[in-house]
């Protein structure tokens, strides 16, 4: 069965549904709306759905310059309470109890924003002069981001809570402010910064899961994992083609833009085997971990 297939990703129930409330007849309008949504279930459905009709080709391009434009930041609802991250409490190294809820909270979050940042990448560059490939990839990550919370926001309740009972760090939409305009160092600074972190933190995480005999979850990250890979791949495809149409040196414009845009370390240890399987070899990061760790 094809990647792109939905079927595996929708159980009947969650897929019965999928077209009440769907506005909008172009990627661009349908990746405005995921970001603009304030309800969550909306806004995953929305994801699906669009995933689903842009890859049936029932789907327009569109264009940013005669529509509204993409939303400042992303719809929310009124919880959780957004703190700066200084200002979040030490989470419990625990595997029991208030612990668990809180890791799983956090990464709820984590993969909440970035169903956000994919798709508003997708609205606010519609207009550049890509491939159709280009936006068949990152549809692909903003179905998968998606799909990441849905699993997430289902163990939180399993573990009788829910996302939004926790305070969360409002950090990670700077990156998107920061850059809304270059969508070279959007990607140095979402896939191939953020979202290569995951690629070495994740397997970690999950043998402590297993270790604490919390299988359900650590099966969840196996999933994230095996999706961020690519994700990651995406990125430096991408980003080395968008290097080549500017006859830029790939590593040394990933190193000046990471310093602008990024605020913030690259902190070993770092998963190299995954990160150069992804494209992204040591001669990206080692260099900014040497000035900025």
């Amino acid at each position: 069965m094809s990647d792109r297939s939905l079927v595996p990703l929708l159980s009947e129930t969650e897929g019965a549904d999928l077209d009440a409330g769907i506005v909008g007849d172009t990627l661009y309008e349908r990746s405005r709306a995921i970001v603009a949504a304030p309800d969550l279930s909306r806004k995953v459905t929305i994801a699906y759905r669009t995933a689903r009709d842009w890859f049936g080709r029932r789907l327009a391009r569109g264009s940013g310059r005669t529509s509204a434009p993409m939303p400042a930041r992303p719809g929310r609802p009124d919880r959780p309470l957004l703190v700066a991250p200084r200002d979040m409490p030490r989470r419990s190294r625990g595997g029991e109890g208030s612990g668990k809820i809180a890791l799983v909270h956090s990464l709820a979050h984590i993969e909440l924003n970035a169903v956000d940042l994919t798709w508003d990448l997708i609205g606010r560059f519609i207009d550049e002069p890509m491939p159709r490939s280009f936006f068949d990839d990152w549809v692909q990550v903003g179905l998968e981001e998606a799909k990441h919370f849905a699993l997430l926001d289902r163990r939180l309740k399993e573990l009788g809570a829910a996302y939004g009972d926790l305070p969360a760090h409002d950090g990670l939409w700077q990156a998107a402010e920061a850059t809304g305009h270059d969508l070279t160092a959007r990607l140095a600074v979402i896939p191939l910064v953020l979202e290569a972190r995951g690629l070495d933190v994740t397997p970690s995480m999950g043998e402590k899961l297993r270790e604490a005999g919390d299988q359900a979850t650590a099966a969840i990250l196996d999933v994230i994992y095996r999706d961020e890979r690519r994700h990651v791949a995406f990125g430096a495809k991408w980003f080395r083609f968008l290097c080549d149409r500017e006859r830029r040196a790939p590593e040394p414009a990933f190193h000046d833009l990471v310093r602008t845009y990024f605020r913030g370390a690259l902190k070993p240890p770092f998963n190299d085997r995954a990160r150069s399987e992804a494209g992204l070899t040591p001669g990206f990061y080692k260099p900014l971990a040497s000035l900025t760790g």
